[in-house]
């Protein structure tokens, strides 16, 4: 059963929240979140994800199976495509479905990634702890896959015919090294495709609303030098005493500069690595690092302060009087862009709309997604719950409990039709 509160309950509710921080909407897209729910296709569609819940647990159940480690989705990404093309869509490629609208002037996406962290030989089979699935992968990010096919289903057992065309995307490569690949190709110029709004599904409860990218840039330093026997070489120009330094400099800089006023920025050497043996000066050594920020001038002021940090502390050590140099390489591994969106457009006010409407709370949220593209670029773009409840992300014991969980596909369904339109 679909909650339902009226339009000046609504109003008058949105005032309220607004006074404790909470996003308001105006009062045309109440009213259009009014009469879509009322109309007879909207609820057959709605009723039917209900209906669809012991399929829908199958399929999720069927993908978090295959392993889809970031450049190795191939497998999982010709299923889901296949079962795209099952539940009725038209077939575009890249494991991409077209449903067209009567108008056909815009693209409205609805995406979730196809890729989990972890990696081939990991073990994925779902097991049962009661009702609750555990499995790596199991929410980030396989429920959404799933919760995309059921909204196709329902949208076609409805016969619901949109005014714009809506795009049901699968991305590639949204975790780790894969570094947003996927998305950050169907918006370049190697793809004829022209998406004008963009919802991803991907993070936990239902409510949430993403609308600023959580930017990052990461770096591995490679440090080089000849390497030799830790005794008879001794002198000699050490790579990892190199890099100590390096993460000394930066560090002490970064902590100076993220300690001043601004948006939030963070800092972390993630992993380190190099050396063959104890008794070894190695021939190189390495670390990774991660860097954030929300506001871009600060995401490129840190950029920075990494980049002229490790340099001077290479140029320190080789003239410390060591024999030999030292070299250093930096190597980017990761370029996701920030940004916000204002929470007045009707994209992200359609969203708060519909959420308010299910009974539950919205919450504006910043975050590093496969919407960090479309948001850099100013294109609209939320990123919503999966709903149901979970925890675990990244972890072999990772666990999703389908609680209410059908409530967060039809709260998806109506976002998509509201910002396609609804064809009279």
């Amino acid at each position: 059963m679909i909650k339902r509160i009226t339009s000046s309950i609504f109003i008058l509710l949105c005032c309220l929240t607004c006074a404790f921080g909470q996003p308001t909407v105006a009062k045309e897209y109440v009213c259009q979140i009014e009469k879509l729910s009322k109309n007879k296709a909207i609820k057959t569609a709605l009723t039917h994800i209900t209906e669809l819940e012991p399929q829908t647990i199958k399929d999720l159940i069927l993908l978090t199976e295959i392993p889809a480690p970031p450049f190795e989705e191939t497998e999982r990404a010709n299923k889901f495509k296949a079962m795209l093309e099952e539940a009725g869509a038209d077939k575009v490629g890249n494991v991409l479905a077209l449903r067209k609208g009567s108008k056909g002037e815009k693209v409205v996406a609805l995406d979730a990634h196809i890729d989990t962290v972890f990696p081939r030989e990991t073990d994925v089979r779902v097991k049962y702890r009661g009702d609750t699935l555990v499995a790596p992968g199991i929410g980030d990010d396989t429920r959404g896959l799933a919760m995309i096919l059921a909204v196709l289903k329902a949208l076609n057992k409805a016969e619901i015919k949109t005014e714009e065309n809506l795009l049901f995307v699968g991305t590639v490569g949204e975790e780790g090294l894969g570094d947003l690949r996927g998305v950050k190709h169907l918006f370049s110029e190697e793809t004829d495709i022209k998406i004008d709004s963009w919802i991803s599904i991907d993070g936990g409860k239902i409510g949430r609303v993403n609308h600023g990218a959580l930017g990052s840039k990461r770096y591995r330093a490679h440090f080089k030098g000849k390497g030799g026997h830790s005794w008879g070489a001794f002198g000699l120009a050490n790579p990892h005493h190199a890099l100590g330094k390096a993460i000394e400099y930066f560090v002490n800089d970064a902590l100076v500069y993220t300690n001043q006023k601004g948006a939030k920025t963070s800092y972390s050497i993630g992993r380190i690595g190099g050396g063959t043996s104890v008794n070894s000066i190695p021939f190189e050594s390495w670390f990774e690092v991660d860097m954030r920020s929300l506001d871009p001038n600060r995401l490129e002021e840190i950029n920075t302060i990494f980049q002229k940090s490790v340099k001077r502390a290479v140029e320190d050590y080789n003239a410390s009087g060591v024999k030999d140099k030292v070299t250093l390489e930096l190597e980017m591994i990761g370029d996701r862009p920030s940004g916000i969106l204002s929470a007045d457009l009707p994209l992200i006010q359609r969203a708060v709309a519909v959420t308010t409407h299910f009974g539950v709370k919205p919450r504006l949220t910043t975050g590093s997604t496969n919407g960090n593209i479309p948001i850099s670029l100013g294109i609209p773009a939320i990123t919503l719950g999966r709903g149901g409840k979970g925890g675990g992300a990244h972890s072999l014991d990772e666990w999703w409990l389908n609680q209410d969980g059908a409530k967060s596909i039809q709260l998806t369904l109506l976002i998509c039709v509201a910002e396609a339109g609804l064809n009279k």
